[in-house]
Formats: C-alpha cells, structure tokens, sequence
C-alpha cells in the first residue's frame, strides 16, 4: 500500500512540474516563484508545502530571493504532510513543509526536520456579520454542530449561519477539536474544504460564513474578515507568547542530511536573524 501511495505522489507531482509565475502569496495553486537575469544561471530549489505552510515558505522564499536573484523557487502543492514528505523522500522536491513534528514512521533516515514557526489559527466571519467580536467555548461548539444556527442568537444579524470546514485529518481541525470542539459531531450543513486556501476564498465570498484558518495569512493579506476573540481574548502573537491564547499549529521543515548547496544556503537564511525577523513581521512566532 506504501509503495502505492508514493507511486501515486511521485505521477501527481511529475504532472505539476510544469510551473508558472504566481504571487508568492497564493495558497490556490501551484506556483514558481523566479528573477530573470541576464546571463547568471539560476540554481532551482524544489520545495513540497503542505496547505498549512505554503504562505510562510513563499514569504521567506520571496525575501531570500530578493538577494539572492540566481536562485530560483518551484513549489508543488501536496496539501498534506504525508504526501510532501514522500516527495522529498523520492527525491523529487528539496524541500518539505509539515504541519507537525516528524514521525518515526516518516523517517527513512536520509531526512532531517526542524520546527519552523508557530501559526495562530484564527476564528473569522465573513465582514457581513456584525455585532459578533467574541465567541465561548460553548457558543463555538453549539455554532459547528448546528445547535446555534442564526447569527441573531449571538447579538448579530437575522441570518443563517454558514460553517465552513476541514477534513477531520487536517491540522487546523484537528487544533479545533483540541481545543473547543472535543468531540461533537459537526452539522451536517457544514461546507468541507479541503485545501485552507479554498476556505479562506469562500469565506471573503460568502456571507454570514464563519472559519478556522492562519492568523499570519490574514494579516499579510490584509483580509476584510473579522477575527473574532475566543473566551474574551483576541488571537494575537504577544496572547499565544503569555500562554493565553492556546490555538497555534506548528509548522516544520524537512529536508535531506546532505543537501545540495543551494538548498542547505536557504535553510541557514531561514533559521538566521534575518529568517526570524521576516517571520515576526509576517505574524508568525519563530521558534527559538
């Protein structure tokens, strides 16, 4: 079955191979970020972001990148962990990016991680929903099984309210669960979006929506959506730091022991003062 799945990455991979210019900023699609120059030939860093790393990797490629203008940056989007791990695994990117630590299982021994940065996950609204800033732990529960259904129950507007979701295998589900959620079966109504980019789309689009996604992708982007405090405290970097807002995912990289020296001269810009500083001023908090 393993042998399968990593057959089935490695042809869905090698389809995408054939990449364009995007914003360094768009979690839709499959991206390549490149400087042209005049006769320097650019060295290619591959790199596999899981959903839940694709801004932070685009960011710190676009700042590396505005220095170091022969180096070039594909990006393959996987989605998932597992499947950017068997990339790299396959020697198809360099680089991956995780949303959790790595797992003995993962390792083939020829790879190394590293965590990167810690991601608030947010709950918004779409900017229709007035006169909500605040939800409980019981108000959140009681909006995602449906028991709460009307945003005039909660000071807001006589309208229905529209859940939009993740699978249940993906990290910002998984936190929300952890968290607030526990257990309770999600309404049926809910919407499911697999990719965090799709989410985050369809709730600027879609009135009286409500979602989970990252902190830093709403600030970088400056998002018209409102960011709504949980339990009376707001989703900002210096509340996670004093242990008061809890809800962060943790973002990683994985990469090979012995990289090319194009790859390893990125990994050393990302975990300098200079990575960390282009972290923190994209509302990311670093790992120290």
């Amino acid at each position: 079955m393993k042998a399968i799945f990593v057959a089935s990455v490695g042809i869905l991979i090698l389809g995408l191979s054939s990449c364009t210019p995007v914003s360094p900023i768009d979690v839709n699609q499959t991206s390549q970020i490149a400087s042209q120059t005049d006769a320097q030939p650019q060295q290619i860093v591959k790199i596999a972001p899981s959903s839940s790393t694709v801004t932070v990797l685009k960011v710190l490629a676009e700042a590396y990148q505005a220095k170091n203008k022969t180096v070039k940056f594909e990006f393959v989007s996987l989605s998932q962990s597992r499947g950017t791990i068997a990339a790299l695994e396959n020697d198809i990117v360099d680089i991956a990016g995780i949303s959790h630590q790595l797992k003995r299982e993962e390792d083939n021994g020829k790879i190394q991680y590293r965590e990167l940065a810690k991601d608030l996950l947010i709950i918004a609204t779409h900017s229709s929903v007035q006169g909500v800033t605040n939800l409980t732990t019981k108000d959140l529960r009681a909006i995602y099984r449906g028991d709460i259904a009307n945003w005039k129950e909660l000071g807001g507007p006589d309208a229905t309210i529209l859940v939009l979701d993740r699978p249940e295998d993906e990290s910002a589900k998984k936190l929300l669960r952890q968290y607030y959620l526990s257990q309770d079966k999600t309404t049926s109504k809910a919407i499911i979006l697999n990719k965090e980019g799709e989410l985050i789309q369809t709730l600027q689009d879609t009135p009286y929506s409500i979602g989970a996604f990252s902190l830093a992708y709403a600030s970088i982007n400056k998002l018209p959506v409102n960011r709504l405090s949980l339990n009376g405290v707001a989703p900002t970097a210096l509340n996670f730091i004093k242990g008061e807002y809890p809800m962060v995912r943790q973002m990683g990289l994985v990469w090979d022991k012995v990289p090319s020296a194009a790859t390893q001269r990125f990994i050393d810009f990302i975990f300098s003062p200079e990575g960390v500083k282009v972290l923190q001023n994209n509302g990311f908090v670093p790992v120290s």
